[in-house]
């Protein structure tokens, strides 16, 4: 901190007052390196647009698939794997969880974080390991869902999102 009197630290875009280890659902957007269309392409068909995946497209659908089994304590709502992004909904709900730690820099461990990390490096570890050329954006997007409307409506963006590319 000194070092660089706090210069060249980017800023947590993490709401400061949140455990996000804590039960409840979150909209995750993960996206790739410069937006570029790694995980397939969007194809008109008679049942509407549809993603016509990738190799790496298909394994972003098994990895995401995973994670409860990564993480018991995490289940999956609604998701999409887009050209360049994915949505999706988390909903974590760990019953060891018992108290409220707000979120704080350092290591993260059974929250958001960390879910996220393992996600993306076990999909640039197979891209490395496949010769795939794949990269993510450094950083990911989320939203606590507070209440049923708000789980509503981004249920149906997700499942609208293929429409709109």
């Amino acid at each position: 901190m000194y070092l660089y009197k706090n210069k060249y630290r980017i800023s947590t875009t993490r709401l400061k007052t949140h455990d996000y280890g804590s039960k409840g659902l979150y909209f995750i957007t993960i996206v790739t390196k410069n937006r570029r269309c790694y995980f397939g392409k969007i194809t008109k068909t008679k049942a509407g647009r549809v993603l016509i995946p990738t190799v790496i497209g298909r394994m972003a659908v098994e990895f995401w698939r995973a994670i409860p089994q990564h993480y018991p304590f995490v289940e999956l709502d609604e998701f999409i794997v887009m050209p360049n992004h994915i949505h999706g909904i988390l909903y974590l709900n760990n019953p060891e969880k018992k108290d409220w730690q707000p979120n704080t820099f350092g290591r993260q461990s059974r929250n958001i974080p960390a879910i996220i990390r393992g996600f993306k490096s076990s999909l640039k570890r197979y891209a490395n390991q496949s010769n795939i050329c794949f990269e993510w954006h450094p950083r990911y997007h989320d939203i606590v869902i507070r209440n049923k409307q708000s789980l509503e409506n981004i249920r149906k963006y997700i499942r609208n999102n293929p429409s709109h590319w």
